[in-house]
C-alpha cells in the first residue's frame, strides 16, 4: 500500500515547477510590489467570480462521490463556503475598483475561464472520485502556497494586501490541509491506475491555474 504523505510529495513535485512559474509571473510580482495595473486585477476578480460558481458545483460533485462521510461533509461545506466567502470578498474588492458584483457578473466569461471550468466539470461529472479530487486539488494547494509567499513579501497597495490576507489567512491554510489529508487517505485506498489519474488531473489543473493568472495579466478577451 502506498504511503499517503509520500504520494502528496509526489503530487507536489509534479506541480512544483508550475508554482515557481506562478511566483515569477508579473501578475504575482506586481501584487507584491504594488505595480500590478488595476485593470489586470479587475479582470482577475471578475473572472474569478465566474470561475467560482462552477468550482462550487465541482466541489459538490466531489461530495457526492466521496467514500467517507467526513469527506462528504467537508466538500459539501467547502462548496457552500466557496460561494459565500468569495462573493463577499469579490463584492468589496469590486466596489473599490469602481464597479459592482452585478456588473461584473454581466461581463463575458473569457476563453481561459471557459476552458478551466469546462475541464473541471468534465473531470468531476465523467470521472471517478479520485479524478475529481485530483482536478480540484491545485486550486487549494497553489493558492495556499502563493498566499503564504505573498504574505511574507507583503504589498504596499492596501487593496492587494487585503486580497493577499484572504488567501494567507490560517483559516484558508487549514481548509487546504483538510483536502490534503483527504487526498492522502484516498491515495492509500486507491489502485495504481487511480494514482496515475490523480497525478494527471493535478498536473493539468495546475497548468490551468497558471493560465488563469496569465489571462488576467494579458487582459484576455475573445479574439473574434
Amino acid at each position: 500500500m502506498i504511503n499517503g504523505n509520500q504520494f502528496l510529495s509526489t503530487l507536489w513535485s509534479d506541480i512544483e515547477h508550475i508554482h515557481a512559474a506562478v511566483l515569477a509571473h508579473p501578475f504575482i510580482t506586481g501584487l507584491s510590489d504594488g505595480t500590478l495595473p488595476r485593470a489586470a486585477f479587475r479582470h482577475f476578480i471578475t473572472q474569478d467570480a465566474h470561475y467560482l460558481r462552477d468550482y462550487a458545483r465541482v466541489l459538490a460533485l466531489c461530495a457526492t462521490k466521496a467514500h467517507h462521510d467526513a469527506d462528504v461533509t467537508m466538500f459539501a461545506a467547502h462548496s457552500a463556503n466557496a460561494v459565500a466567502a468569495e462573493q463577499e470578498l469579490h463584492a468589496s474588492l469590486l466596489a473599490e475598483l469602481g464597479t459592482s458584483a452585478t456588473a461584473a457578473a454581466a461581463e463575458p466569461i473569457t476563453p481561459t475561464t471557459v476552458a478551466y471550468t469546462s475541464y473541471l466539470l468534465a473531470s468531476a461529472y465523467r470521472g471517478s472520485y479520485a479524478e475529481a479530487v485530483g482536478a480540484v486539488l491545485p486550486c487549494y494547494w497553489l493558492y495556499a502556497r502563493v498566499g503564504a509567499h505573498l504574505r511574507s513579501a507583503g504589498s504596499p497597495d492596501p487593496l492587494y494586501a487585503r486580497w493577499i490576507d484572504a488567501y494567507a489567512d490560517p483559516a484558508f491554510q487549514s481548509v487546504t490541509d483538510q483536502v490534503l489529508a483527504a487526498t492522502a487517505r484516498l491515495a492509500e485506498e486507491s489502485s495504481p491506475a487511480e494514482h496515475a489519474l490523480i497525478r494527471k488531473h493535478n498536473h493539468t489543473a495546475g497548468r490551468h491555474e497558471y493560465l488563469f493568472w496569465d489571462a488576467a495579466w494579458r487582459l484576455e478577451q475573445w479574439p473574434v
